[in-house]
């Protein structure tokens, strides 16, 4: 049986502030066990719920030499969904009420000494991995450290590294001479070609270097990283490790996002019986949120965190326009200042129309994937995308941009073939936007058989872990050399 250890800052049940968590709570689960032991290893972090922190069994303690000092080392385990997670504990390294803070050295360092300590438990844990898969700047010393700090013990010569990029624009950047001195690599570690970039160190990059294989989480994002414009300066490395870069698309849960069993919304559907019940979901959801009550009015949809890379500065251009339409707009998330103030403007003027629900709410989140017609996505880049899976699988379809995993899952509607499962448009042009938020309104009023011909290939589609999971294995064989 071959051996995986993913290598994460979070992962779901135990610690999430977005999709990488559901991806290191997801994807281990759904490889197949009979042929894999996929493991997992995450900071313990003092904000875990109470609860979940009781589910820990301390197993072992011991030193590393890290920072110039001796710093310890706690481990503990606990069994999940028929996975072992292994976590980290330094109570100095891992307070606080966030797993992430705000101080970038201090960020630099916890997630160096994790990388590092990870790599000792090891033998502690008595589990060496035929692969470590790693997730995003977090993990990025953890391919680095293995080539320097363990090449001379036997027991991790073999061991293959794979490095996932969940979204570039993270690096973990700092200046050279305080991440030398932090980590205790050799100066020769830090140089072009290796961990320095544009004259600091940059850990993401020396994970990219030293990994065995790369992967991100959609084959347009792969294409895309390669070039200028999304490439935030690795683009020239990651040209160079092209045949060892692949991408695979997220997955969802398929039993935590099932319209037909969801206790989180009123009225349960299938993809048989929606054009009965789906609408239901948007009486109670409108009644709920104080709009005008009218099933027949359709209902777009924004779960997202309001920043500029969703493309909320193309729907702050045209939000006038697009509330003059006979549609109603709910929007759930955090974010810019900028963004979450436009969206409380439009909700006071268009209070029937416009709801603005400035936090997050699991919950409220399935109501409005359940409820709404439509699902709006204009985002600038966008590595992966969850929502778009999510209600693809509801129903609800998704309008985007065509750029990374939404033009890969989302089959823009063709009405000479009668194709499709959504809407999408090229350019990032709040106008462009709006051109196709208008023709899925003209579809959606005006031909409602083709529009739920739609519904019924959204969810018929399946972007479910399993269909990712294969993709994965596949790069595992690959990587150790079966195929």
């Amino acid at each position: 049986m071959k051996k995986i250890l993913f290598v994460a800052s979070e992962g779901t049940p135990f610690i999430k502030t977005g999709g990488l968590a559901d991806v290191v709570g997801s994807l281990p689960k759904s490889i197949d066990r009979s042929y894999f032991d996929v493991r997992v290893i995450l900071p313990l972090y003092a904000c875990m719920n109470q609860p979940l922190k009781e589910m820990l069994t301390f197993k072992d303690s011991f030193s590393i030499d890290f920072d110039w000092r001796e710093e310890y080392v706690g481990i503990f385990e606990c069994e999940a969904d028929g996975v072992m997670y292994y976590f980290i504990d330094n109570e100095s390294l891992f307070g606080g009420i966030h797993p992430y803070g705000r101080d970038g050295f201090m960020e630099i360092k916890k997630f160096a000494y994790f990388s590092l300590a990870s790599l000792y438990a090891l033998e502690t844990i008595d589990f060496i991995p035929d692969i470590i898969h790693c997730h995003d700047w977090q993990t990025g010393l953890v391919p680095v450290y293995l080539k320097e700090r363990f090449r001379s013990n036997p027991l991790f010569n073999e061991i293959k590294t794979v490095m996932t990029i969940h979204n570039l624009k993270f690096q973990g950047r700092w200046n050279v001479s305080m991440i030398k001195e932090l980590t205790g690599l050799p100066p020769y570690f830090f140089t072009p070609d290796k961990l320095e970039a544009y004259h600091d160190a940059n850990l993401l990059k020396g994970g990219l270097v030293f990994a065995d294989a790369i992967t991100t989480v959609s084959k347009t994002y792969a294409e895309e990283i390669k070039t200028d414009f999304y490439g935030e300066g690795l683009d020239g490395l990651l040209n160079a490790r092209s045949n060892d870069l692949r991408g695979i698309v997220n997955g969802i849960d398929y039993e935590d996002f099932d319209p037909e069993t969801d206790t989180h919304i009123e009225y349960n559907f299938n993809a048989r019986n929606f054009r009965k019940e789906k609408w239901k979901n948007k009486r109670s959801l409108q009644a709920e949120l104080s709009l005008q009550q009218d099933e027949k009015m359709m209902m777009i949809g924004i779960v997202s965190r309001l920043t500029d890379q969703k493309g909320f500065d193309l729907i702050n251009y045209v939000m006038d326009e697009l509330c003059q339409d006979h549609v109603q707009l709910v929007i759930l998330g955090t974010g810019e200042e900028e963004y979450e103030n436009m969206f409380r403007h439009y909700a006071w003027k268009y209070s029937d129309k416009v709801s603005a629900n400035l936090y997050y709410s699991e919950s409220l989140s399935h109501k409005i994937y359940a409820a709404c017609d439509a699902l709006l996505m204009p985002s600038l880049f966008e590595p992966c995308g969850l929502s778009q899976l999510m209600s693809l699988r509801y129903g609800t379809l998704p309008i985007v941009r065509e750029t990374g995993g939404l033009k890969d899952t989302v089959e823009p509607y063709n009405e000479i073939y009668s194709r499709g499962t959504g809407f999408s448009f090229t350019n990032y042009n709040a106008h462009e936007m709006l051109a196709t938020v208008r023709f899925a309104e003209h579809i959606f009023y005006d031909r409602k058989r083709e529009w739920n011909k739609m519904v019924d290939r959204a969810m018929a589609a399946d972007f479910s872990w399993q269909a990712s999971a294969s993709l994965y294995q596949e790069m595992y064989d690959w990587l150790l050399g079966d195929v």
